[in-house]
């Protein structure tokens, strides 16, 4: 077995779960054979006329599996060898006229017709190894992440302390000061793929899980192995990154539910259980239709148990494991969110708040290589000592980058190469803060004025 803390290019800390391997026969899918005849009938159906390979693939079964699913089409008349070629995959399939009128009610009653689905025992199964794959958050991790970082060594020890722990975070502090992009980049520490299903059976019903917008591949293995691995490990799990999904005020209550669609007569997993093995934030806390405390104690019993409980139509109730490390981002005080028992449920609170002037200097510096613009030390402590102290802005992480995009806007406008100085840093300002003019000039426009009045 692979060592946990190699990956397939020999690094460290990108351990590779062990994924399932291959079904040959239908009942090592885990799976009921109607099942798999209403999902091939289904596709039968929509394409007409199908060669094996391409029904191996619109499926995620192998040729083993279809070619037994389809020797029993066959002998009950459901379906019928339309071509059949020289070699032994080469063959075409095509419902017959009374695989076809099974078919219209087998879509009648569930159109989804996709990648064939896990047992939900063998999805459980592949959470609880893959969050015992997941490798720890070392200082060595978070020093490398955040070299380039200004914020103060603390907030990044409790960060990385709370990811350490697999535990849930709160960042607080005024907007701008970095907490959203701080918790992407915590994403980045966890290391590593998990296999991820394109959709779990539970009972009769289908839930897809796979969303491509949030389980993106890994870096492609070295040639040679990819292939091999696709014939040998079962095609209905996907290998991909340890997801990040982030969330904003647009979060409510019922997107953490399953939702139904009555299109494909298959369920979606919620955002929180496609965030498995995985980070989950929720930004914006305090700006929801849904109190703070009500969003947070949703979370309460997964957090506290490890397992979600999800409810189809009809009231069945199945567990699934929750296994995504939280991360919630506020611009509010915490006190005047939560009450003293929410704030305990969690794991760390970290204060994420303006930064020193030595580290707004340096940021300012590296934003400037960002945008190729050559930094203005005498425009750079004007920034600090008249605009920043004199308008009582506090030292943000964010201010760098949105003042020197506003400069870069100004001078893509007027068609000119951006510089910065004190005239177009007073212009970025200003466009940010909405002052009536340009600080800098602010004492002669007040003499003009009193020579007018």
């Amino acid at each position: 077995m692979m060592d946990l803390q190699t990956n397939l290019t020999g690094e460290r800390n990108e351990a590779q779960p062990q994924l399932p391997p291959q079904p040959k026969t239908v009942r090592e899918t885990g799976l009921e054979l109607a099942l798999l005849v209403e999902l091939a009938a289904k596709s039968l159906f929509s394409s007409g006329k199908t060669h094996l390979p391409v029904l191996t693939t619109r499926l995620r079964l192998s040729i083993n599996v279809l070619r037994e699913v389809l020797d029993f089409m066959v002998a009950e008349q459901l379906a019928e060898v339309a071509w059949r070629g020289e070699a032994d995959i080469d063959v075409q399939y095509q419902l017959t006229s009374a695989g076809r009128q099974r078919a219209v009610a087998m879509l009648e009653r569930c159109a989804y017709a996709g990648p064939a689905p896990v047992p939900l025992d063998a999805y459980r199964a592949m959470v609880q190894r893959q969050s015992a794959l997941l490798p720890a958050v070392t200082a060595a991790d978070v020093a490398a992440e955040f070299a380039d970082d200004c914020l103060p060594a603390s907030v990044r020890q409790l960060a990385g302390a709370a990811l350490h722990a697999h535990r849930s975070l709160l960042l607080h502090g005024p907007s701008g000061s970095g907490k959203t992009t701080l918790a992407r980049r915590l994403g980045r520490l966890l290391q590593g793929t998990v296999g991820v299903p394109y959709a779990i059976a539970v009972g009769q019903q289908i839930v897809q899980l796979f969303d491509g917008a949030i389980h993106q591949s890994p870096m492609a293995p070295p040639q040679g192995r990819a292939l091999g691995e696709r014939r040998s490990t079962d095609s209905r799990w996907a290998l991909c990154r340890r997801p990040v999904l982030h969330m904003g005020a647009e979060l409510t209550l019922d997107m953490l539910d399953l939702r139904h669609d009555p299109f494909s007569g298959s369920y979606h997993a919620p955002p929180h259980v496609k965030a498995a093995g995985g980070l989950f934030i929720v930004d914006d806390l305090g700006r929801h239709r849904v109190p703070a405390a009500e969003l947070l104690n949703r979370f309460t019993q997964p957090l506290d148990t490890g397992a979600e409980h999800l409810s189809l139509q009809g009231g069945h109730k199945f567990a699934v494991p929750f296994d995504a490390t939280m991360i919630f981002v506020t611009n509010f005080e915490p006190q005047a969110l939560l009450d003293p028992s929410s704030l305990r449920r969690l794991g760390y609170k970290v204060h994420v708040g303006p930064i020193g002037e030595a580290a707004y200097r340096t940021l300012f510096r590296q934003q400037c290589r960002t945008f190729g613009i050559v930094p203005d030390e005498v425009a750079l402590s004007y920034l600090i000592d008249e605009l920043h102290r004199g308008g009582g802005q506090p030292l943000l992480a964010s201010f760098p980058r949105e003042i020197l995009s506003r400069i870069a806007d100004f001078a893509a406008f007027a068609g000119q190469s951006p510089g910065m100085s004190v005239a177009t840093v007073d212009q970025a300002w200003s466009s940010m803060f909405a002052t009536e003019g340009p600080l800098s000039a602010a004492p002669a426009d007040a003499s003009l004025f009193e020579r007018i009045g």
